[in-house]
Order: C-alpha cells, then structure tokens, then sequence
C-alpha cells in the first residue's frame, strides 16, 4: 500500500484521530469530543480536543456531518489512518485454519477453486468477494490430444495444468489419419508439456521459419496442427463477484441510486476488471478508498485486493469491496492470506506437471 504525504501531525493530534477512528469504524456514529476525551487516554480539556479537532477537520482528515455535533473521518482521514496509525497483524490461527480447510484441497478447475475463493471471501468479510480469472493461455498445458474428423477438420482436446479441458475443431489444408495425428500429439506432449500456450506456438513457428523445407514429415504436421490448435481464441479475462447483497445491510450504501450503481457495475464487469488489473500488476496488498479507485460507481466503497499468481506470474487479483467503514486491520490480513493460499495452490497444481 502507498504511504500517505502531508500528514506531518503531533502525537497528540495522532492519538486523538486514531481514536475517533476506531470509534467510528465500530459503531458508524460521528464521535463528538466527550467521547474521545474518555476513550484517547490524554489528559487533556475538552477545550483543547476541540481545538486539535478544528485543525484536523481544517486538515480534511475529519467532517463535522451536518446532523451532528461530533465528526467522522474522511477518505483521506482514513488512508492516513490505514497507511500510518494501524499495525497490521498476521490473520489469527483460527481464521488461517477456516482459510485452508474452506479452499478445495484436491484437484479442480482454476475457475472452480476461484468461484469458491470468491464465496469464501465475502463469508469470511460479510462484504462482496472479487477475484479475476485469467485467460486460460496462461496457464500451462498438461496434455494434448487430437481427433479426425470430416473434411480435414480436427477435434483439438487441451488439458491445462489447472484442470481445465478446452475443445477445439481446427481445419487443416489437407486431411491426417488417426496414425500421424498420435504421432503429432506424442511429439508435442513430449517436447512441450509444461509451457504455456503462447510459447508453444512461438517456438514452434520459429522452428518451422529455421528449418525451412528440411523439416520432416512428423514435425510439419505437429507443427500445422500446433498453429492452428494455439491460434488466440480471444479467451479474455473475467471477474467473478459472490454477496453482492451482504452490501444492502450497511447503512452507508443504501441509497437506492447508489446501490442500482454499484450493482450495474457488478454486472457489467468493465470498471471492475481494469481496477483489478490495475491492482493485480502491483505486488502486495492494494487498497483504494471512496474515490481513489476512479469508478463513481465506487464512491462510499473501499477496495481491498492482493495478487496472486504461479511460479513467479502473476495472473490475477482477489479482494473484497464494502463500506469504507470496514475494519480494516482484519479485512486487509484476510485478503492477503487468501491471495497467498491461492498462489500456493495453483503452484502445487503446476508442479505435478
């Protein structure tokens, strides 16, 4: 997470913003300075808290609401608070243990082990759970296998390292017997299990540029059928959202517009997918609060996300979206164990290659 600028303030001041906080965080009520001068610890007048108080709201890290007397912290009240005034700690054992015995231990599609990551985040958040799904290119391919079929086509049978099976059907300039389609499959298994698609194809052209002519029988058919098999199907990111409607029991979203927005948003997907994007390029924990994520759909919202990956890539993100009133000291721990038991898993997937 990115650390704050500006936010130069005295001890004093300090204690006093990160009680109102915490206060607010806990209970949603603007926190008027009775309440901080028993809950701050200071010793200190009533007088002199209202004072510290002007200059924070003079500071736009608080708001006086105009129904009331006390205040509440701002957008950027709170990233100064989650940049500077909170210690994060390492999520419970308890919680860990919920974690891994929640997340599918055995063999599954990436996009099953996502959607149960997803519905796992927002039961554990009681907000709504995102995750990006990666294009299935990105992965590497565990087997292949081809079929005849009529008119020089070919049924193409991918199985990737995460358990997903693609079909395709490919036409070819001239027509292979079952024989040479096993005698393709055999040589691509052999020399190419393991990577990814896209480098498949890759070194496969490149071979077929080098060789020229001299290429034999057996590699010119791998090498057509691997072109036309690996040829980009367009297989775009997604995003998969679970409790959505956790987000109707929190009084700071209840407007009707708001929600109808925020949902919209949901449902479309567009905005949602270049947040995470943007958040999955990123290592760590990426926290964008009220406006700072830049979609108006997400006004009132805080976004919490981590990415995860395989082997050193990264493919996607996971995170919650709520209130910006979020107990941000257990939200952001909760992501970031998800998004590492997530990387550790498809890791042990890519390694039983």
């Amino acid at each position: 997470m990115t650390r704050s600028h500006g936010h130069d303030l005295d001890t004093r001041a300090r204690r006093l913003l990160r009680t109102l906080i915490a206060q607010y965080l806990a209970d949603g009520e603007p926190v008027g300075s009775r309440t901080l001068s028993r809950s701050s610890g200071l010793d200190v007048s009533p007088a002199t808290i209202r004072n510290i108080m002007a200059d924070l709201e003079d500071a736009g890290l608080v708001a006086s609401p105009h129904t009331s007397a006390g205040r509440v912290p701002t957008p950027r009240g709170l990233r100064l608070f989650v940049d500077s005034l909170i210690e994060l700690q390492p999520l419970p054992r308890d919680e860990m243990v919920r974690l891994k015995r929640e997340l599918p231990p055995g063999p599954t599609t990436t996009r099953d082990l996502l959607g149960n990551v997803s519905t796992l985040l927002s039961a554990m958040t009681h907000f709504a759970g995102v995750v990006t799904v990666p294009r299935q290119g990105d992965f590497p391919l565990r087997h292949i296998d081809f079929v005849p079929l009529p008119d020089a086509r070919v049924l193409v049978i991918l199985v990737f390292s995460d358990n997903q099976v693609q079909n395709r059907i490919v036409q070819l300039a001239r027509p292979l017997d079952g024989r040479e389609l096993e005698q393709a499959a055999n040589y691509l298994n052999t020399h190419f299990a393991g990577l990814r698609v896209d480098d498949i194809r890759a070194h496969l052209l490149r071979e077929l540029r080098e060789a020229g002519s001299e290429l034999n029988r057996l590699v010119a058919s791998a090498t057509e059928l691997a072109a036309a098999s690996f040829a980009p199907q367009g297989d775009a990111e997604d995003v998969l959202v679970s409790g959505q409607t956790n987000l109707m029991g929190y009084a700071e979203l209840a407007d009707l517009d708001r929600l109808r927005e925020l949902f919209e948003a949901f449902q479309k997907k567009n905005e949602l997918l270049q947040l995470m994007e943007v958040c999955a390029r990123a290592p760590g924990v990426r926290l964008f609060i009220g406006e700072e994520s830049g979609f108006a759909a997400l006004d009132g919202c805080s976004v919490v996300t981590a990415s995860y990956g395989v082997q050193g890539r990264v493919l996607g993100a996971v995170g919650v979206i709520g209130p910006t009133r979020m107990a941000y000291e257990r939200v952001i721990p909760v992501v970031q164990a998800t998004a590492g038991l997530l990387s550790d898993a498809l890791n042990r997937a890519a390694t039983s290659l």
